[in-house]
């Protein structure tokens, strides 16, 4: 399945990656899809009255990253992003079989949003000021923390400082990431670190040996080591703090705080815990977090 899906994400082209989901079945198992909304009022011009209008919503997501954003059997999204959006997606009344899931790689997320392709992106995506220059950021939903990922017989690297240290390592991670950019200051030079459009070939380039290591975020390299049990192992300490933030078009107050007040709704009322343990939460070393404080809409 793994060959699949790698050759399905990086074969394509953003259009042609688009899907409806089947209701509930988008979510993993011993999860359900909320219900929607029956009575929904919202001011008119909005971007929710206009959704809502419309019965429909297109989220851009990642369909590589277990636990977060994966394609499963049925070549749907599957994951805690996924049913964040879900949720979202009923306080406008929309259900689940009504989103359209776009592939959202790392480098292309703002281009989305900017051009209109999605009206949202749930998609492990981290808060930062560049980003904001583009769009704007609700949340955050979670917070991550970069760390390391070998093969598990390695004794070589124990945490990024031994990198520079072992020049001839390849290190990887995906072009347009937070984690690609951290990892810079670590390396002996450039050349160290190797790039691709999804994680998925960062896997695929550890199994077959063109590079050592992989970094992302941690609760997405608990993942890959859960899925391929037995390869890899986690080392060391995370070394950064990454609020993921869900991506809308800058300057769309409005929905930033409807998002907002969603979030702290699916909080009260348990479904974001609950959407934890049936994604996520199944994975060994992981805990439930609790909703982090959000940020200004501004």
């Amino acid at each position: 399945m793994r060959k699949f899906r790698t050759a399905l994400l990086t074969g394509s082209v953003v259009a042609a990656l688009t899907l409806t989901a089947c209701g509930g079945d988008t979510s993993t198992e011993g999860a359900e899809a909320p219900s929607p909304e029956t009575e929904t009022s919202f001011e008119a011009g909005t971007t929710m009255a206009e959704l809502s209008e419309a019965g429909t919503i297109t989220v851009g997501t990642k369909f590589d990253q277990p636990g977060f954003g994966l394609v499963n059997l049925e070549n749907q999204p599957e994951g805690f992003d996924v049913e964040i959006a879900e949720y979202i997606a009923a306080q406008l009344g929309i259900a689940a079989d009504a989103i359209e899931w776009v592939e959202a790689p790392s480098a292309q997320r703002e281009e989305l949003i900017q051009n209109g392709t999605v009206d949202m992106v749930v998609a492990t995506y981290t808060i930062n000021d560049t980003r904001k220059e583009r769009i704007t950021f609700a949340g955050p939903y979670y917070v991550a923390g970069q760390q390391i990922m070998v093969n598990a017989d390695d004794t070589t690297i124990t945490g990024p400082e031994d990198l520079a240290a072992n020049p001839d390592v390849k290190i990887c991670s995906v072009t347009g990431s937070t984690p690609a950019e951290n990892i810079r200051e670590y390396l002996a030079g450039p050349d160290q670190l190797v790039t691709f459009e999804v994680y998925d070939d960062c896997v695929a380039a550890m199994q077959n040996g063109q590079v050592q290591a992989m970094t992302t975020d941690n609760v997405i390299l608990t993942g890959y080591v859960a899925e391929n049990e037995g390869e890899f192992k986690l080392v060391g300490e995370q070394f950064t703090d990454e609020p993921y933030g869900i991506g809308i078009e800058k300057g769309d107050t409005a929905f930033c705080e409807f998002i907002n007040e969603s979030l702290q709704q699916a909080a009260d009322e348990g479904y974001y815990e609950e959407a934890w343990a049936s994604t996520v939460g199944q994975y060994e070393g992981t805990e439930t977090p609790a909703l982090p404080e959000p940020d200004p809409c501004v």
